[in-house]
């Protein structure tokens, strides 16, 4: 099959978007590649489709457990065989898919980072017949990055087993730096790299400084209607602005990673289906969500980075009409912006104990590691250690940045069925149990043979629709059969969860990569610093800001971000506000001063002085104020 006709079979489009087809081409025909397409690109179909195009088994590295789950799910309902690696798994699961991908036909295997530097894969990694390495969230190798992730410089090692593998790296965002970063640490060869404009034609960007930023927010929704998503900075923000959003009579849900999976589906669906029309969310909210109409995302105060703040406002129009990027900010945004960052690197006596703290709650001796992932939750292990929480959590991530654990806080595993009987046993136990046998024969048309071979997510109340039982009534089977080893059954999970990578070790014996602690620290500070400086810019398009910082050069103004705007409406009546500016300007004043006795705002005064500047029409003072330029 042609790369069109595999697009048509198994995703029921006729045509590419912009650049898929041809990152695609550079892929099968073995060229290392770099691809750089925005937010809701359509960046999975450029290594899914050379995959399937070339055979084989394509190793899909992924941060994102739930988007990796996700993928799974939409490629199996395309009949495509996809498993999955992450934290979560049992040892035994772990081994029955890593033998699926060297003796069976799975097409897609997606794994976390972290998995790959198991002494467990990396054997079996050796039996395999890969084609294919595609790594999503590519800026996550790079120091540069905003979301560095260590156990992604283990991915290159990966070509010393099979040096002749191609590679595909896919992002969002990357600064040039990082770009370099991602082709020096992965090894790619002569990469063909592709990259599309960081503008969007039709995303508008603004920025609000108020005092009142719930009024602002409330101003902009009964303003531009239509599906939009509310960024906050934490969990309790979420719940109060989507009560205060209700109270004012505009539909709104709140979701973070702390709610239970059933809840956070339900909230997700509703935003989704058009039932909630706003969504409050934290961060934790939008990767992998295709929703193209939402019109308007608004941060309730400033990203960590321009990276992740241009993903985030990436989410609203992707169905190209009209849409909104909108940041509120007060002065002290931008101040805790700073602290929280230093907050994220407790001392190291701290994190010490934090983790002296885990091995004590999980019972594991020195010289010990746990096969299995451990239900975690951070509330009851924070006063069970007298711990603080945030400090905690801060500790537990730098953790799992040096490679010990892996921290999982929005986890969900569905149930999980596999037929440990062979054919003849589990025909003798039919005969013999005869009021299992409808049960059994509708679980394999349900899920069909791969029961044999690999754990298959169950939904038990589905399933027991299907036989007008209940959904206890399935448990109650499943686990029946599983006591008298017919199948091996687990049942879902919905905690964190926490997987130790390495033997436990005395907490004085820990060791830490201090030189990049520090570099990461001071890296994520200037980003923080760029941040603000986006948001207090009131001159510069915000459009040709945000191109600029990822190294796209010569754009043209957006002509629609509120900086651009400004600037229109100052140029078309600029006479009449220069020589009411000039006026004012016998004697010095500052801006403030001239905003307020000529009653205009202060970026549009600020935007005539500075022409006024240009034209040599005034100067400045030695106090920074502005006069009349006497030639």
């Amino acid at each position: 099959m042609t790369i069109e006709q595999i697009l048509k079979k198994y995703w029921g489009h006729d045509e590419f978007r912009p650049q898929q087809a041809e990152i695609i081409q550079s892929v099968i025909n073995g060229h290392d590649t770099l691809a750089l397409l925005p937010t809701g690109g359509g960046k999975s179909i450029c290594f899914q489709i050379p995959a399937l195009y070339l055979g084989g088994l394509c190793i899909v590295v992924s941060p994102l457990i739930a988007l990796m789950k996700d993928q799974i799910e939409n490629l199996r309902k395309r009949k495509i065989k996809a498993s999955g690696i992450f934290s979560g798994m049992t040892k035994t699961e772990i081994d029955i898919t890593l033998d699926n991908c060297i003796y069976g036909d799975v097409q897609f295997l997606y794994i976390s980072p972290e998995r790959l530097q198991t002494e467990l894969f990396k054997v079996r990694f050796e039996k395999m017949s890969p084609s294919l390495i595609a790594v999503d969230e590519a800026h996550c190798i790079s120091q540069w990055g905003y979301d560095f992730r260590p156990p992604y410089l283990q991915i290159a090692e990966l070509k010393t087993i099979h040096p002749n593998l191609t590679t595909i790296a896919l992002t969002a965002s990357a600064t040039n730096e990082v770009q370099k970063d991602i082709i020096e640490k992965l090894e790619l060869k002569r990469p063909s790299i592709f990259k599309k404009t960081f503008a969007r034609d039709n995303l508008s960007y603004s920025v609000f400084k108020t005092e009142n930023k719930f009024k602002k927010l409330s101003e902009i929704l009964n303003k531009v209607k239509g599906s939009s998503i509310v960024y906050t900075q934490t969990r309790k923000q979420t719940t109060e602005l989507s009560y205060q959003l209700n109270k004012n009579g505009i539909s709104a849900d709140h979701y973070h990673a702390g709610l239970s999976f059933l809840e956070r589906s339900a909230k997700q669906e509703a935003w989704l289906s058009g039932i909630s029309r706003v969504i409050v969310a934290t961060n934790a909210f939008g990767m992998g969500i295709d929703k193209p109409n939402v019109r308007t995302v608004i941060n309730y105060g400033p990203s960590a980075s321009l990276e992740a703040y241009y993903q985030e406002a990436g989410r609203a129009g992707r169905d190209g009409n009209k849409a909104y990027g909108v940041l509120l900010y007060d002065d002290y945004d931008l101040s805790a912006l700073e602290e929280k960052i230093i907050r994220k690197y407790p001392s190291y006596e701290f994190i010490r104990s934090v983790y002296s703290s885990l091995g004590n709650l999980f019972q594991l001796a020195i010289g010990s590691k746990g096969t299995d992932s451990y239900e975690f939750d951070i509330q009851s292990f924070c006063e069970n250690f007298k711990l603080t929480p945030v400090e905690t959590f801060n500790a537990l991530k730098l953790l799992e940045s040096e490679g010990y654990i892996v921290l999982n806080e929005s986890f969900f595993s569905p149930s999980k069925v596999r037929i440990v009987a062979n054919n003849n046993e589990l025909y003798d136990f039919q005969i013999a149990n005869e009021r299992f046998e409808k049960f059994i024969k509708t679980l394999l048309r349900y899920y069909g043979g791969e029961l044999f071979s690999s754990y298959i997510f169950v939904n038990e109340h589905k399933f027991g629709r299907s036989l007008h039982l209940s959904e206890q009534e399935v448990i109650a089977t499943l686990v029946y059969l599983k006591e008298h080893n017919i199948i091996d059954y687990k049942v879902k999970k919905d905690q964190p969860q926490i997987s130790f990578l390495k033997e436990r070790v005395n907490s004085d014996r820990l060791t830490f990569n201090r030189e990049r602690i520090d570099f990461l620290k001071k890296s994520q500070l200037e980003k923080a610093k760029t941040m603000a400086s986006y948001a207090n810019e009131r001159l510069i398009c915000r459009t040709k800001m945000i191109c600029e910082y990822f190294g796209e050069k010569n754009v043209d103004d957006c002509e629609i971000c509120d900086n651009c705007l400004t600037k229109k409406k100052a140029e078309s009546s600029n006479s009449g506000y220069y020589a009411l500016i000039l006026q004012e300007l016998k004697t010095p004043l500052s801006i403030e001063e001239i905003a307020k006795r000529v009653t205009l705002k202060t970026e549009l005064v600020e935007l005539c002085l500075n022409e006024l500047l240009r034209l040599e029409k005034i100067k400045t003072t030695a106090t920074s104020q502005f006069v009349i330029n006497e030639i």
